[in-house]
């Protein structure tokens, strides 16, 4: 399957769309908190977005945003569950990985939930390692966080 990325930021529309599809699943599997997450998730500021294509057709996307001197944040990972297992995820987060490079950052550090059993094993297999959990994640009992230099 081949696979195009284009280098976008959050005001694309094929972004925008994969992201309320992202969303819908997130309100399914986080359910009373939900709301809680969401309020971390807006994308209006995110200015380094991929969007995956196979052909013409928008199949997922990712994000960062700097988190901190070194760190940029992976957010808005999302693949269609139809598409799920072609290896498209890593695709686009080894891009995100290497463009968090190039800015200029030494590591990517991201937060998942427990009900996300596909992430957590996307990023596992990626070479990302459990961290404790930071920022507004730090004592939050469904989050999963990570890290990866480089």
């Amino acid at each position: 399957m081949e696979i195009t990325l284009k280098y976008t930021d959050a005001s694309h529309s094929d972004f925008i769309t994969l992201v309320s599809h992202l969303d819908a699943d997130l309100k399914i599997r986080d359910g009373d908190d939900h709301e809680f997450y969401n309020q971390f998730n807006s994308i209006e500021a995110l200015k380094h977005c991929i969007v995956a294509y196979h052909g013409n057709h928008a199949v997922g996307c990712g994000a960062i945003k700097p988190l901190d001197d070194t760190s940029m944040e992976v957010k808005r990972m999302f693949v269609f569950p139809e598409q799920r297992g072609k290896g498209i995820a890593t695709t686009i987060l080894k891009a995100l990985e290497q463009w968090t490079k190039t800015l200029g950052y030494t590591s990517c550090k991201l937060e998942t939930g427990i009900k996300q059993p596909e992430a957590i094993a996307l990023y596992k297999r990626n070479g990302y390692n459990i961290i404790s959990n930071y920022g507004q994640y730090a004592g939050v009992e469904n989050s999963v966080c990570f890290e990866k230099q480089v």
